[in-house]
């Protein structure tokens, strides 16, 4: 039995088996995504596919416009009505939710878009005179976008049944589900994924300047470029590219935006008990930045590690062996064990004794040491994506960053160190303006901004 919590063992242990934020280098870090981007531009081999969007972000939306935003991710689908009453201000009207296509059972082609078009039909028609812009479609499912704007489905999660669709154009076949209804669909429809309506409602959310002047004899100067980021069950970002040498895309005033898919990016600062648990995870091998920050999988692995931990004689406590020989711990678990550890609750926190607390020191600290890491990896994506654009030099217009995601948003420390982080890497070498800030409803806000933006 481990006496009384011991800070400098328990480093030492996260430095053994190769999982300690020290022994990471924040700059090789950042200039490893940097060359993988580069590569992923080139179509040459690389974890980053660096997917073109064939959107181009608009400085603004103009107000007076509407549009139909469509939300299509996990078991629901939202449509809205939104109207952009004044720049940098949509507002969403009549939002309606219906179960994902397919959730209830196996449906076809025809059903899957009918239903979609279902939903989506009734908001078509709005105040006298008023004209619809187009319709945005967030849809967060693998697809391969087409530079007319549409989208063909790539696979469906194991919650969406209908096979049928897959090889379709969406666009196309909502169109034609539409018109069934005896509708005329807006000549315009995008298709976008939700990291890229993440970056294009922080174009709208996020004020040009960071909402820093706010007195009245200011004024606000056109925005520098938006990086989109989520970081919650999985993580991603986008970002504007100018350069695209494998569809032979080059405009430096007119960039469009990049999906890098950057969950799949690979670590140089990885041990062993990372390998173990990649290893028992359903894609070996694969997503493996993502195995170490997101939502999905921080649970998971700090539970691998802690077990490790009590393998080794680290950590124990009574019941030590009861924690080893549980099925899982998932991150919701472990979160809410991290926000109330004295609370003694949950799967976690229920296992200790009241005379047990440098155990559940020992427990919390291993957990902040997983995630720093966490946070300085995904840091580096983001720092990577500024850097990529050469951006954030002019200090009023500043690099707006939008982040979407609840691992961001509710995982103790995750948010708080990964904006640490990412401060000292923009700024190690000269100054960079920038502002980090989370995004509400960014699904559904950045389909309405897609819809005028292609």
């Amino acid at each position: 039995m481990v006496p009384s919590f011991d800070p400098a063992l328990l480093a030492d242990f996260a430095r053994f088996y190769g999982f300690h934020y020290d022994i990471c280098d924040p700059a090789v870090l950042v200039r490893d995504v940097r060359i993988d981007m580069e590569r992923g531009l080139q179509g040459k081999s690389s974890p980053l596919p660096m997917i073109p969007s064939y959107l181009r972000p608009l400085a603004q939306a103009s107000s007076g416009k509407t549009v139909i935003a469509l939300d299509a991710g996990g078991t629901n689908l939202r449509a809205a009505r939104v109207r952009f009453r004044a720049p940098g201000r949509p507002e969403a009207e009549e939002t309606r939710k219906a179960p994902m296509p397919g959730t209830a059972g196996r449906v076809n082609a025809e059903e899957f878009f009918d239903q979609i078009a279902g939903l989506a039909g009734p908001l078509m028609s709005g105040a006298p005179g008023e004209s619809l812009e187009g319709i945005g479609f967030c849809f967060s499912y693998p697809m391969k976008m087409q530079e007319n704007g549409d989208g063909i489905p790539m696979a469906f999660s194991k919650e969406v049944d209908a096979p049928e669709v897959i090889g379709r154009s969406i666009a196309q076949e909502l169109r034609a589900a539409l018109e069934r209804l005896g509708l005329r669909p807006p000549k315009r429809i995008v298709l976008l994924n939700d990291t890229v309506a993440t970056l294009l409602s922080g174009l709208e959310e996020i004020p040009p300047d960071g909402g820093k002047n706010k007195g009245p004899d200011t004024f606000a100067l056109p925005g520098g470029p938006v990086v989109g980021c989520i970081l919650g069950t999985g993580f991603n970002t986008a970002y504007p590219e100018k350069d695209i040498p494998k569809i032979g895309f080059h405009s430096k005033d007119m960039p469009q935006i990049v999906v890098c898919e950057t969950g799949n990016a690979a670590p140089r600062y990885l041990g062993v008990l990372d390998r173990e648990f990649d290893a028992t995870t359903k894609h070996p091998g694969s997503y493996t930045m993502e195995k170490t920050t997101s939502g999905a999988y921080l649970g998971p692995l700090t539970f691998h590690i802690l077990k490790q931990a009590i393998a080794d004689g680290v950590l124990q406590f009574k019941r030590s062996a009861e924690f080893a020989a549980l099925p899982a711990l998932q991150t919701k678990d472990l979160n809410a064990f991290m926000h109330a550890p004295l609370a003694m609750e949950g799967p976690l926190g229920e296992l200790f004794d009241r005379g047990e607390l440098d155990a559940i020191r020992s427990v919390a600290y291993l957990t902040s040491i997983i995630t720093k890491r966490g946070a300085m990896f995904s840091a580096a994506v983001v720092a990577a994506a500024v850097e990529r654009m050469e951006a954030g030099y002019d200090p009023f217009t500043p690099v707006r960053i939008a982040v979407e995601g609840t691992t961001y948003m509710i995982y103790r420390g995750m948010r708080e160190a990964l904006e640490s982080y990412l401060h000292v890497m923009l700024n190690r070498e000269k100054p960079r303006s920038y502002i980090i800030a989370p995004v509400e409803q960014a699904s559904l806000f950045g389909a309405a901004v897609a819809a005028l933006s292609h």
